[in-house]
């Protein structure tokens, strides 16, 4: 596995990502199961517990629901940066598509292509050398439709995730495909309601999908 013994995670995200976290983002004695929420990290952070215990990994969860890449960029600081992880994965991008079609008159909630470019870009570009590993994710929507035009933009804004990995050494999770690999087989609504926030099910096909590109499986 890419991810050497005694290092710290921390996973930024949106609602995906939150998945009820605790605020604090990591699990405390008295509630050990509200720190990183029941989402895909606390997948992943289970799989290091019962697969690697030697290792002692920390995950620390920082997703935040309805975030944009806007967002992230103003609690950058402090939510990442300051707590000095040895990796930092990123996925964002759903939101930034969405309100595109849930709110399309509310453009200040929209966050164009060249504006999510540039904002990741510029974190990227002042967080990967401070840390051993950097993780990018694509957004995702599950629907196997590619001509649909919210599938259409997630997939545009998921090809920046594509190139920013590949410029900056950063290891590339494309969550997109993990799911169109299941959907010839099952409705997306068996997935997620919405198209958007997964069941267990759908939070566990992201998880085998980041520590397969982690070199976990």
């Amino acid at each position: 596995m890419l991810i050497a013994p005694a290092s710290t995670v921390l996973f930024i995200g949106d609602s995906i990502t939150d998945a009820g976290r605790d605020p604090a983002g990591e699990a405390t004695p008295w509630n050990p199961r509200a720190g990183t929420g029941h989402g895909y990290v606390s997948l992943v952070e289970a799989w290091f517990g019962a697969t690697r215990p030697a290792d002692r990994l920390r995950v620390i969860n920082r997703g935040t629901s309805g975030h944009t890449v806007r967002d992230l960029a103003a609690r950058w600081q402090t939510d990442v940066l300051a707590p000095a992880p040895d990796w930092v994965s990123i996925m964002i991008g759903i939101n930034d598509v969405w309100r595109q079609f849930d709110t399309p008159l509310r453009t200040d909630l929209h966050v164009p292509l060249a504006e999510y470019r540039a904002t990741l870009e510029d974190l990227v570009s002042r967080t990967r050398p401070r840390v051993k590993g950097l993780v990018l994710a694509t957004p995702f929507v599950i629907e196997p439709h590619r001509a649909d035009p919210m599938r259409a933009a997630m997939d545009a804004y998921g090809a920046v995730m594509r190139e920013l990995a590949a410029a900056h050494d950063a290891v590339f999770v494309d969550t997109q495909a993990a799911f169109d690999a299941i959907t010839p087989h099952t409705h997306p609504m068996t997935l997620a309601w919405d198209r958007i926030h997964p069941n267990t099910t759908g939070h566990l096909i992201l998880a085998r999908a980041f520590l397969g590109a982690l070199g976990a499986l």
